[in-house]
């Protein structure tokens, strides 16, 4: 019996090691996703290989005569009758015997058989370069061929397929009469309009109306064009430039050429365009307007596909698959570049993207060593999470809710389930949870949405008691203002009065009060009547630190900037102190070459004097920022500035008054001040890093002389 229970403990234990090693084998790269710090961290996997289809297996059902020299793009379709995927790809073959390129499509089965190759064929116009194919709602397929100019109709019947219509450069002359017409890509939505992007054409997609009844095609206009931008540098180098140079250079603010597009059950419109930044995606309306803000940026865009789950999916050059929400939030970041080991599931290069039935992900490989398609199949943990994501667009929140629940158990950290259940309960009219849901998932939107409902609710309530407060502490004070007219007892107490009032610290205290409303006679009195104190400019240099660690740290959610748990303290104080110490010996060496009346202390009077604003409405700041949402923000941005700008006010009028100078001497001086502080943190660089070598340097001698020494 004993050995029995040994014999058991170990085959569980084998089993133990196995499975991390076959779930290792199906995921060679790692799943990450975006918190709601907008930082990258790894999740849970995401997408698993179900399996790889050689595009090799079509071509040989078909002949031994055709080659394949080029795959270019991929759509998938779930056949109607059987359910069943479809994979159409667009390829450039050769006929070994003819020597001959010519332009094809490839239709087969995900079990790797051909079911027909879509050609041209007679005396018409002929397929050269397949670019991008699409497969309309209507079941008729769609090429576009840069080569040919033109973008070329099928249906999908025969072994061949049926030429329906070719579409060539629009005769309109809205289109542009020296423009080329290109096609790389084409969409159309279920009216049958035509949606191309064009090489070389940076007016926006071109969209065109098929003709009927033998009328022409009617070009409809340029759709979704980009925003040119320019950055400084550029308009810098077109400053310096010639006119011949700027010629040859070109046009350095021509809007960009989207890379791919496709569209949505819904008609809406979603792009790709490389090198646009946070402007990669666009989901497009009806008019053209992009209903994305703004989305994670990705580098090398190649495809997107709209994804059945209120997602969409985009492929990167360099093999990495992005999932985002229709919103534009990440939701995974998954596969990514083949080091050469042929690794299922990484990738030489990606030509195409494509959503297959029950969420299934297609992927094409066209680099010679693969040309492959690779199937990935969610998990659990992903099919919940679509589950939620397609019930919530279309209303159904309460629903939701159990969906996101599964996946929170799985992770609850997954702050884009965490925002999703958030945006639920706000549905319901559950402000609290929904309160505490976008706290969790950093959804500063839906944070204040929520907050607003629960503020409504609370005055509501206790707005009647607020009065009857405030107009109790009111009549209090008159009471208390009348009692004094008579007896004199706060005039005992507060600091104006008594023997406060022959203290020396706190009557050059409440000067730096006097020197905020009346700065030239205050900065006169710092240069003239002794009003300049150490032991005053040290408390108000305190209670400025004091104060911006507090406001930073603890300040309302909205208005937070650093994330919660995260504390660098000492790292604030000393640049802080770094910064005041630097400005105040900055200026004063400035001062004292340019002949300047102020010192040392004088100078850190002014300094510490002109933090005054700061300490007095950052308090309304930091309360401000307890009960106020994103849509009164402009109040706390408003104290801000003011703070600020009342500060410089000072600050400058404390240079000028207190070196008595001009005010040109003034700016002269500010200007070298600054200078000066930026040599000196050049300085402190240079010896940091010089220091930093000095200590790697002993640090190794150090270790070797160990390591030799046994």
């Amino acid at each position: 019996m004993k050995n029995r229970y040994l014999r058991v403990l170990a085959l569980c234990l084998m089993l133990c090691l196995l499975i991390p090693a076959a779930a290792q084998a199906k995921t060679p790269y790692k799943t990450y996703t975006v918190n709601g710090y907008g930082e990258i961290q790894e999740t849970q996997t995401a997408y698993t290989v179900e399996k790889m289809i050689p595009v090799s297996r079509y071509l040989d059902e078909y002949s031994e005569d055709f080659e394949i020299s080029e795959l270019t793009d991929m759509a998938v379709v779930t056949d109607e009758e059987t359910g069943e995927p479809r994979i159409y790809i667009s390829a450039i073959l050769e006929d070994v015997l003819m020597a001959e390129p010519f332009g094809a499509v490839l239709v087969g089965s995900e079990k790797g058989e051909l079911i027909r190759m879509i050609r041209t064929g007679g005396s018409g116009k002929a397929m050269l370069s397949p670019q991008g194919i699409c497969v309309a709602p209507s079941g008729r397929v769609y090429v576009a061929d840069d080569k040919a100019e033109a973008v070329f109709e099928f249906a999908d019947e025969g072994s061949e397929g049926r030429l329906l219509h070719v579409y060539t450069k629009p005769t309109n002359p809205l289109y542009g009469a020296s423009t080329p017409f290109k096609p790389l890509k084409v969409a159309v939505n279920r009216a049958g309009i035509l949606y191309i992007i064009c090489d070389g054409n940076s007016n926006g997609i071109v969209e065109i109306s098929p003709g009927q009844d033998g009328e022409e095609d009617a070009f409809l206009g340029y759709f979704g064009t980009n925003l040119a931008s320019v950055s400084m540098w550029d308009i810098f180098l077109r400053s310096i430039r010639t006119a011949e140079q700027r010629a040859m250079s070109g046009s350095t603010t021509r809007p960009r050429t989207p890379t791919d597009l496709d569209i949505d059950e819904r008609g809406l419109i979603y792009t790709v365009t490389l090198g646009d930044g946070m402007n990669t995606l666009k989901r497009l309306n009806i008019a053209g307007s992009n209903l994305i803000g703004h989305a994670m940026n990705v580098d090398l865009p190649v495809s997107v596909t709209a994804g059945s789950n209120d997602n969409v999916y985009i492929a990167d050059a360099s093999g990495f698959l992005y999932e985002f929400s229709s919103d534009g939030d990440l939701i995974f970041v998954f596969s990514g570049k083949d080091d050469g080991t042929r690794r299922a599931g990484l990738f030489t290069e990606v030509a195409g993207i494509d959503e297959g039935p029950d969420g299934r992900i297609y992927v094409l490989d066209p680099n010679e060593q693969q040309r492959a398609i690779t199937v990935f199949a969610p998990t659990e943990f992903t099919r919940s999470l679509h589950e939620a994501l397609a019930l919530y667009s279309v209303g159904r929140y309460t629903e939701s809710k159990t969906p996101l629940e599964m996946v929170l158990d799985m992770n609850s950290m997954f702050d884009v389930a965490n925002k999703a259940m958030g945006r639920a309960y706000f549905q319901e009219e559950n402000y609290g949870e929904a309160l505490r849901f976008a706290r969790l998932a950093k959804d500063k939107s839906g944070y204040s949405d929520a907050y607003w409902e629960v503020r409504n609710v609370w005055l509501k309530r206790n707005i009647s008691i607020a009065f009857i407060v405030i107009l109790a502490l009111f009549v209090l004070w008159k009471i208390i203002r009348l009692l004094d007219r008579r007896f004199g007892f706060l005039r005992r107490i507060l600091p104006g009065g008594g023997p406060l009032s022959r203290s020396r610290y706190l009557s050059d205290l409440r000067y730096a009060f006097y020197y905020m409303r009346h700065p030239i006679d205050g900065s006169y009195g710092i240069a003239r009547e002794g009003r300049a104190s150490w032991a005053v400019s040290l408390t108000l240099l305190v209670i400025f630190i004091v104060e911006f660690l507090i406001n930073k740290y603890l300040c309302g959610f909205l208005q937070k900037t650093v994330q919660d748990g995260r504390y660098e303290v000492l790292s604030d104080v000393g640049m802080l102190l770094a910064a005041v110490i630097g400005l105040v010996g900055c200026n004063y060496l400035v001062c004292t070459i340019n002949e300047g009346e102020g010192t040392v202390k004088k100078i850190a009077s002014y300094f510490c004097y002109s933090l005054t604003p700061y300490i007095l409405l950052t308090p309304v700041i930091f309360l401000l920022s307890q009960v106020l949402t994103r849509n009164e923000q402009f109040l706390i941005d408003l104290i801000g500035i003011l703070a600020w700008a009342w500060m410089l006010v000072l600050l400058v009028l404390g240079i000028r008054e207190v070196n008595n100078y001009t005010a040109k001497q003034t700016a002269k001086v500010i200007l070298l001040t600054l200078f000066t502080l930026l040599i000196l943190a050049l300085i402190i660089f240079i010896l940091y890093v010089l220091w930093a070598q000095v200590f790697r340097f002993f640090g190794e001698i150090i270790g070797e002389v160990r390591y030799r020494a046994g």
